[in-house]
């Protein structure tokens, strides 16, 4: 569907309406795709599905896995539907809507919720089957994502590399010690990643049979604390004692005089290559089998990425190091019939990654907030400047919404190069619609509308401040926000700009 004109809406599964303090994959989302489909809505874009952690802001763009699912978003009227519970069991876990997650709340809810459902599971006189294929087909990385959670709740949380040495290296007699004693537990951690891919395979199957495809989302980077780097530390730039020596960034620029240090290992790519590419290529197959088409995020770090010290305490002293971006996407591409990846090119691009990006034939990100800026009829995010392999945003999961950056971080040149390109005047209560339109009647083949802006939520409603620590990742919709005037006005103008794909 990248090839025609399309239309769609991003918005992540926490941020859903449930009586259960969290977006889940319950029957919220299915009328989500109903109304989806209905506007004419040919994608819904989610953020990652990969597990969160309260201790790092609950985002998903920092996970211990890049394999595993997110538990939270468990639906507990699925697990009714499935006969795993019944409602009495989930009644005394309905809470009162908030437009904001409890994630302290939630953590603990969810896992009683899920705890209770495995504990039924164990009193069944017969075998699951479906679970045992599932543990059999994942075992690639369900196995050693078991034994990781099991092993860090063992451990009181801290860090992999500061567990006992025979645990920290893997040692195999150790690992099938805690495979035997600790064998409920970790069976308990494989029963919930189950929960959540069956319920995750039922909804994507009911978007496929409305017309709706899913964007999936893939970070770059994984975290140091992780499954992945704990079975893989050949991967990573790592010391003899499996201590990170470089960390990932981006080097100084006009917002920040010290750069970003993220503090994600970066990867060791001549060993990847030695490997064939394998962990790249099991990451990519698993997102295509989750969705239709995939972001992945910080697109530029496969031509070239920057690696800063691990001593240094700001990325200023960091340096550009070379990625054999061609060579992995050409093993990639040659395992796949499909490729649908969308590059996530944003920020200070160089022509090299515009090289990698057009070699494969990978659109990139336009978003038209940061069109109007100085001499803003050259921006490459300007409607004017697009290409059909575009794919236009309003604005990103990043971004502030519409409405709240029309209000609080639009500056009067913008205001006045908007004003100049639009050609009248709008108000607040005017703007997203505005901006809305602006992207659907662009070139580009593919538009994607966050949900905030499509309602015209104020900056209350933004989903990320890359400046902040706490407050992120967060925001619920209200259901009373979004009505059928609205997914009535979305259709209209998904046909009146040819974005309509009939069934």
């Amino acid at each position: 569907m990248m090839n025609i004109r399309s239309n769609g809406i991003l918005c992540h599964i926490s941020s859903l309406p449930s009586v259960y303090g969290i977006g889940d994959l319950g029957p919220k989302a299915y009328e989500f795709v109903d109304s989806l489909s209905y506007a004419g809505q040919s994608w819904w874009q989610v953020l990652p599905l990969s597990p969160i952690d309260n201790a790092l802001g609950n985002s998903p763009y920092s996970s211990f896995s890049a394999f595993a699912f997110n538990t939270l978003l468990i639906s507990p009227e699925q697990l009714v539907k499935r006969g795993f519970l019944s409602y009495a069991d989930i009644q005394p876990f309905e809470t009162a809507f908030s437009d904001q997650i409890d994630y302290e709340q939630i953590y603990t809810k969810k896992a009683a919720l899920i705890d209770l459902a495995f504990h039924r599971y164990l009193q069944r006189r017969f075998p699951l089957k479906a679970f045992e294929d599932f543990c059999l087909q994942r075992a690639l990385w369900l196995d050693n994502y078991a034994d990781f959670v099991v092993l860090k709740k063992m451990f009181g949380n801290v860090c992999w590399v500061e567990w006992p040495e025979e645990y920290r290296n893997r040692h195999w007699p150790s690992l099938e010690h805690i495979r035997l004693i600790k064998k409920e537990e970790i069976l308990r951690e494989k029963f919930a990643q189950y929960l959540f891919y069956s319920q995750w395979m039922s909804l994507q199957q009911y978007c496929s049979v409305k017309g709706v495809g899913i964007i999936g989302d893939i970070p770059i980077y994984v975290n140091y604390d992780s499954v992945d780097v704990w079975v893989h530390p050949e991967f990573f730039k790592l010391d003899s004692l499996r201590r990170q020596t470089f960390v990932a960034g981006v080097p100084p620029d006009y917002f920040s005089k010290d750069g970003q240090r993220w503090g994600n290992p970066v990867y060791d790519w001549s060993a990847l290559r030695s490997d064939g590419f394998s962990w790249w290529i099991e990451r990519v197959r698993h997102n295509l089998t989750c969705f239709d088409a995939i972001r992945i995020d910080h697109f530029r770090a496969f031509a070239q990425c920057w690696e800063i010290p691990v001593e240094e305490k700001t990325a200023i002293k960091g340096a550009w190091r070379d990625v054999p971006g061609i060579e992995l996407f050409t093993v990639i591409k040659n395992h796949f019939s499909r490729l649908p990846i969308i590059a996530e090119d944003l920020g200070i691009i160089t022509p090299d990654v515009d090289a990698l990006k057009e070699h494969f034939g990978f659109p990139g990100m336009r978003v038209l907030m940061f069109a109007f800026h100085n001499d803003y009829k050259k921006s490459r995010d300007l409607p004017d400047n697009y290409t059909l392999e575009s794919v236009v945003y309003t604005g990103t999961h990043d971004n502030n919404t519409v409405c709240g950056w029309f209000e609080a971080d639009m500056t009067e040149l913008e205001k006045k190069n908007f004003q100049d390109y639009v050609g009248v005047n709008f108000e607040h209560q005017d703007i997203h619609w505005a901006m809305i339109r602006l992207a659907m009647a662009s070139i580009a083949n593919t538009c994607i509308i966050p949900l905030q802006d499509l309602i015209g939520a104020d900056e209350k409603a933004r989903m990320n401040n890359p400046s902040t620590l706490k407050g992120n990742w967060g925001w619920r919709l209200n259901k009373q926000l979004l009505n059928s005037k609205i997914w009535e006005q979305l259709r209209q103008l998904t046909v009146h700009s040819k974005r309509m794909i009939l069934q």
